[in-house]
């Protein structure tokens, strides 16, 4: 049985991480008070020590120049998808040819 993606708003992951990162906090506690799984928890603990989100509230999660580095990957990756695949087709077909 497949079970449905939830998503949360900014303000949610915020405060999640902000509640985790409390001295007094656990991390496994917060999540499942929150009813999230502690790898969800820690993933988003993780994102906003490293610098990919942004901890200001009234902002988006991730900023412009995050989301167009994520948004490069993602193409680049397809690229490189597509550049090896042309590659086999080359190399199949050159094969039949001799």
């Amino acid at each position: 049985m497949a079970r449905n993606r939830r998503h949360f708003t900014d303000e949610f992951k915020r405060e999640a991480v902000r509640l985790a990162e409390q001295p007094d906090s656990n991390v496994s506690r917060v999540a499942q008070d929150l009813g999230l799984d502690p790898s969800v928890l820690r993933r988003w603990v993780g994102q906003m020590r490293g610098g990919t989100w942004e901890p200001t509230p009234g902002k988006p999660l991730k900023s412009a120049q995050q989301q167009e580095i994520e948004q490069l990957r993602r193409e680049l990756a397809k690229v490189k998808t597509e550049r090896d695949i042309l590659k086999k087709a080359v190399g199949y077909f050159a094969k039949d040819q001799t």
